[in-house]
């Protein structure tokens, strides 16, 4: 997202180092920044809009009826312009809280005051943990050391994450950041980790926490590759693949989260930059999926706004638009022949907010040109003030509200960072354990070698849109934790030039394990940087297989990183009897670690991404946006859904410590539509599939079942389980091979069996998108697929 690697305009500079300027001064106040400060201005309690018993329509009707036209323009970039006569100061709302707080963004700070925060894994890896209830835990947490940081001025209210885009290619440098390939999954963490943010602990849904926002959307997932930068990249997308893989998780972030924020990315989609279009600003988000705006007059513009009554005030949202994004489309793109024109189809479209100066900049000559009028400015304003009052941002003195009494000792309690500690635990997914050599036993193993450039990391274990961790737990410290340890970090980085063999192999020869942490970091893989490769950097292989076959005692090979890597070599060694992926897994990575390999913990992670071969990337280019396998090119497809080809491991693959058998007690063998006598379905029997629009919202309702059964732990230890439950549909409209319906984590004791139930919503759950962009419910034999259990089920008419 938002820190673009290009030179800022000199204005923008200024107006940056003025912002920095006036966020010390609140560090050394310790005071937060609010309107409505009747206390020290008691002249402000005469404006309506700081009347908290008046509807937030109403208050933000009459803000903006008393701003002019310079002052609402004010208001149209991150960096907003105070207005002293109102009692309104500057609000800054670039913040950042992918996996924390975070210091990207200048809208937070540490301080001595508050040092840290709590720095949970990378997104990549909490995805991998496929537990919904740590999804939101985590976001509850990370808004909680928000307000409490608000409270001491270190910290705003509007948070621009997560970062919902689907990892469609193992190369991408921010897939990191992402929950996966899986739209399923993605729309389930998306929905789960804004909860966590934005709910209130009063259970106010017209309040918001802190404010979340759902990006990039849409299709953004090239950042620089191969001279193809994210700034002037075209992702021509197929309507199908927009409506059944791009879109699915900004649909479920708005619609199940309810988020109040959407980003629109950089890129163009078919020609047009998102930020620009209408279609997919006013059209889908808006208009579809109903993230509705505030209008001011009367409510009059439906197709903005139409719930302006007092139980619909949490609709009230903005759409903004990622960092420079305007100036991009108008200085990179070409999109419009002036920055005027820029500014006025970007607000025409949709748009509220500019993380950016280009609105503040060109407004004003758009509407002097006739190029926009006031009124569209004031749709948007109000989008955003509707935002911060939503907030508490003109409620007055933040300290006395809801969460008044969080200070920087809510900042990285024991509490959060031992969560920050189970969530990695919960997403560190084992690979391979051949003859079970893991866990270890410290009775028996007395030493152990950890080697590898990741071995002892500390930054690299929280990747990027980091904030300052509460403390590291590297690796080697975790380790140490349980058993005395040698050390070697066998090249000098990551990238690994040269392997340093001889400290490493005599290390390994003694001792009685080996533990060899390799990978990435952000110099392989980040923002502005894609991989252009899928081996470990350098010499990193020569180094695992040479201290491997050098080692007395069993391998345990850990990759650190973002993205899948081939470690096909490693998987095949038989000298590497295990392998553990870690993700990039936040402050306490390290202890996680160790207690997965000391069995303190049994590994219950699975992958949220197929990791491929270094073969795919040598035929796949990654600007190809085709999700679809194309036999006539080659082509394999891409994601487990579409994919054709081989993989080192799948999605949702992961291993366990314990073996978890399923049986299934109950499930539908048929559905049958109830459509009316004339539908055309009915009619004839070559009818391959019903549009769910045609179906009555009864009938949708009607068609939900629940699937049944048991998950029992054969195993001697106890642990949690991830089902799955899958669906294949029949092969019409070029439908995936499967697909994710959904998931559930479930803890089985040793030896013990627990009951699972899933239910199914088939309009939305077992429906498919066809060549138009049409949802549609596949007619005939689909399968139902649950661990190694296959279950056929019949639908029709």
């Amino acid at each position: 997202m938002a820190s673009r690697n290009r030179a800022l305009p000199i204005l923008a500079t200024l107006c940056f180092i003025i912002s920095i300027a006036s966020s010390f001064y609140r560090i050394l106040a310790q005071t937060p920044v609010f309107a409505c400060d009747i206390d020290s201005n008691p002249w402000v309690a005469a404006f309506p809009f700081c009347n908290t018993s008046l509807a937030v329509q109403d208050r933000v009707a009459d803000l903006v009826r008393r701003l002019t036209l310079a002052q609402k323009i004010g208001n149209l970039v991150n960096n907003a312009s105070g207005i002293s006569t109102l009692g309104i100061p500057n609000y800054e709302w670039w913040s950042e809280a992918l996996h924390g707080v975070s210091y990207v963004g200048p809208g937070t700070h540490f301080s001595d005051l508050v040092p840290g925060a709590t720095s949970f894994p990378q997104v990549i890896l909490t995805a991998a943990s496929f537990n919904v209830t740590l999804f939101e835990a985590i976001g509850k947490v990370v808004s909680t050391e928000a307000r409490a940081m608000h409270n001491v001025g270190l910290a705003g209210l509007t948070y621009w994450s997560p970062n919902v885009n689907i990892f469609r290619d193992p190369r991408w440098g921010r897939g990191q950041e992402t929950p996966g390939e899986d739209p399923y999954l993605s729309g389930r963490y998306a929905s789960g980790y804004v909860r966590g943010l934005q709910q209130t602990d009063d259970g106010n849904r017209d309040k918001l926490k802190v404010a979340a926002c759902c990006k990039h959307y849409t299709a953004y997932d090239v950042d620089n590759w191969k001279g193809v930068d994210r700034y002037h990249f075209n992702a021509i997308v197929s309507q199908q693949d927009l409506d059944d893989t791009f879109q699915p998780p900004f649909k479920s972030c708005v619609i199940d989260g309810n988020v109040a924020s959407v980003m629109c990315s950089y890129n163009q989609v078919n020609g047009k930059p998102t930020c620009a279009d209408p279609d997919l600003l006013s059209g889908v988000i808006r208009g579809q999926w109903k993230l509705n705006g505030l209008v001011v007059i009367a409510c009059v513009l439906d197709s903005l706004c139409g719930l302006c009554s007092d139980q619909s005030l949490w609709h009230c949202r903005y759409i903004v638009a990622d960092c420079d994004s305007v100036e991009v489309l108008f200085n990179s793109q070409h999109y419009t022949k002036t920055p005027e024109e820029a500014a006025a189809v970007a607000i025409l479209a949709g748009l509220d907010l500019d993380c950016g100066f280009f609105l503040g900049q060109y407004t004003q000559k758009a509407v002097d040109a006739g190029l926009v009028d006031e009124a569209a400015i004031d749709n948007a304003v109000s989008n955003n003030f509707a935002t911060l009052m939503r907030l508490g941002f003109f409620d007055g003195d933040p300290r006395k509200q809801l969460y008044g009494k969080l200070g920087p000792s809510d900042v990285c309690t024991p509490e959060n960072q031992e969560l920050a500690r189970e969530a990695a635990r919960q997403g560190i997914v084992l690979l391979k354990n051949s003859a079970s050599p893991l866990p270890l036993n410290p009775a028996t193993i007395k030493t152990l070698a950890v080697i590898g450039p990741n071995a002892n990391a500390t930054k690299a274990m929280i990747g990027n849109y980091e904030g300052t961790p509460c403390k590291f737990v590297t690796p080697l410290q975790g380790l140490t934790t349980y058993v005395s340890t040698t050390y070697a970090p066998g090249c000098a980085n990551v990238a690994c030039s040269t392997a340093q063999l001889g400290d490493a192999k005599k290390m390994a020869a003694l001792a009685d394990a080996t533990v060899l942490v390799m990978g990435t970091d952000l110099s392989i893989e980040a923002e502005s940087l894609d991989r252009v490769d899928l081996l470990l950097p350098g010499q990193q292989q020569l180094l695992i297989s040479e201290v491997a076959h050098a080692s007395k005692g069993p391998v345990i090979l850990v990759i650190m990183s973002g993205g899948g890597v081939d470690i096909q070599f490693a998987k095949n060694d038989d000298k590497i009897t295990s392998i553990l992926w870690v993700g990039y897994p936040g402050e306490a990575g390290g202890a996680a670690l160790a207690d997965v390999i000391f069995g303190a913990y049994n590994p219950s992670g699975r992958l949220p991404m197929t990791w491929y071969p270094q073969s795919y990337v040598d035929k796949v280019p990654m600007t190809n946006m085709n999700m679809r396998p194309d036999p006539s090119t080659g082509y394999p497809g891409r994601t487990y859904r579409f994919y054709t080809g081989d993989t080192v491991y799948p999605f949702g693959y992961g291993l366990s410590y314990s073996s978890y058998f399923h049986s299934l007690d109950r499930a539908p063998q048929r559905v049958s539509l109830s459509l009316e006598m004339n539908h055309a379905c009915v009619l004839s029997n070559e009818c391959m599939s019903v549009s769910v629009d045609a179906l009555r919202e009864d009938t949708c309702r009607d068609l939900r079942f629940d699937v049944h059964l048991r998950v029992r732990n054969s195993g001697t230890l106890s642990g949690s389980h991830t089902v799955f439950l899958f669906s294949s549909p029949p092969s019409v409209h070029r439908s995936p091979k499967m697909q994710l319906v959904g998931f559930e984590k479930v803890f089985v004791g040793a030896g013990d069996e627990t009951p699972v139930k899933f239910k199914v919503d088939v309009c939305s759950d077992l429906s498919l998108v066809d060549e138009a962009g049409v949802r549609k419910i596949a007619l005939g034999h689909h399968v139902l697929h649950i661990g190694d259990l296959k279950h056929s089920l019949t639908i029709g008419v």
